[in-house]
């Protein structure tokens, strides 16, 4: 079936048929989202669900190191405030950073809440931005490349892009887990986490878009689902050519090291490990060295978020998203991994204990004056 393209540029929009398809154009940057790739992602999946001839949409991305591996965070740098700013007592500019995260979480509540069926083929790395975009679709495939995290720890932020709702929805306290250690998974670990619907072959990736595109698609989005489900189930990987899980062969241990009644205990009980297995022996490393308010945002996103709906966590999390930006925490964080590279971050305060309660709670409180930009989502 011919490809009909749309255009190009850092997203690629083309059709095959009924099924509409969106690459991320970026692989130099790992297809890092940027503001302009979630505009215009956002506008086209407004056209395609308003578009008749549209039955279901194909999102992927360009090359075959990544889908996504998150957000444009240099942008975000630029936009936020450091520590000097804070301590000369410069009040923090919230406009950058309220646009970008405003939009980049409506695009993920527009595809939570999409009618039509939405596939996201996640292979190669997969974190941040980009399982905010794989979380909502309807039909959500790794492969045996796949490597997700949602890292926020290492550069002063917190897991976002939903992980308030999806986290809480993962088995035991492995969301928890995952969130303070910013530990990776691979595909087998996200079928396991309920972050994933289906395991295919990486090179199989052109056969599962012409089997898709090959349907035979109706008026119903309903009946349309079944169709993509029983597709899919057909050209999944056996479960016994599937990568080992970590978060399964891990499991009580997990749930031993989070079983605590306060934070510090469980973040004692994590970077106290001195086992010879080197996940959780990374696990560990990373929360030890990582923002000493990350965890604390972690703990409290995930106990406020609970029973949230969908709509509350994105608007609570677009109160913590520019409230950490604001906090010099990130900007130290990308400052020590990405601008000056020297990975050594100078966390100020700098350990779990010095965090106050009255520093986590001005977390959640709303920069602006009014209602928040989210108000709207329902």
């Amino acid at each position: 079936m011919d490809q009909l393209k749309m255009g190009d540029g850092p997203i690629l929009f083309s059709r095959r048929g009924a099924l509409a398809t969106a690459t991320l154009n970026l692989p130099k940057a790992l297809n890092a989202l940027n503001l302009d790739m979630i505009e215009s992602l956002s506008a086209q999946l407004d056209q395609w669900a308003d578009d008749d001839s549209v039955a279901a949409v194909w999102i992927d991305g360009s090359g075959d190191k990544a889908f996504c591996a998150g957000g444009d965070v240099v942008a975000l740098y630029r936009g936020s405030t450091g520590y000097e700013e804070l301590r000369r007592g410069e009040t923090p500019d919230y406009t950058f950073t309220t646009d970008f995260f405003s939009r980049e979480y409506r695009l993920d509540y527009k595809i939570h809440t999409y009618k039509k069926p939405i596939v996201v083929w996640g292979g190669g790395i997969v974190m941040g931005g980009g399982i905010g975009i794989m979380a909502g679709a309807s039909h959500r495939i790794v492969t045996e490349t796949t490597r997700m995290a949602m890292p926020e720890i290492t550069i002063g932020l917190f897991p976002d892009v939903g992980g308030s709702w999806f986290l809480n929805r993962m088995p035991g306290r492995t969301g928890l887990f995952l969130g303070l250690t910013g530990a990776q998974f691979n595909g087998s670990d996200a079928l396991f986490a309920g972050m994933a619907d289906r395991m295919l072959p990486d090179d199989r990736r052109e056969t599962v878009l012409l089997e898709l595109a090959g349907l035979e698609f109706f008026a119903d989005c309903e009946r349309n689902h079944r169709q993509v489900s029983d597709c899919l189930k057909r050209l999944q990987r056996p479960p016994a050519e599937q990568p080992q899980s970590n978060l399964r062969a891990h499991y009580d241990q997990i749930q031993q090291l989070t079983d605590h009644a306060t934070l510090p205990a469980v973040c004692r009980a994590i970077t106290a490990y001195d086992g010879e297995d080197k996940w959780l022996q990374k696990a560990a490393a990373t929360l030890a060295g990582g923002s000493p308010l990350t965890p604390w945002i972690v703990w409290e996103q995930l106990k406020r978020g609970r029973h949230s709906s969908l709509a509350e966590v994105f608007r609570m999390e677009l109160v913590l998203a520019v409230n950490l930006c604001a906090s010099g925490h990130f900007r130290e964080g990308v400052r020590a991994l990405l601008i000056d590279k020297d990975r050594q971050p100078q966390w100020q305060p700098a350990t779990l204990e010095e965090i106050s309660g009255e520093q986590v709670e001005r977390c959640f409180e709303a920069p602006w004056s009014g209602d928040n930009p989210l108000a709207d989502l329902r």
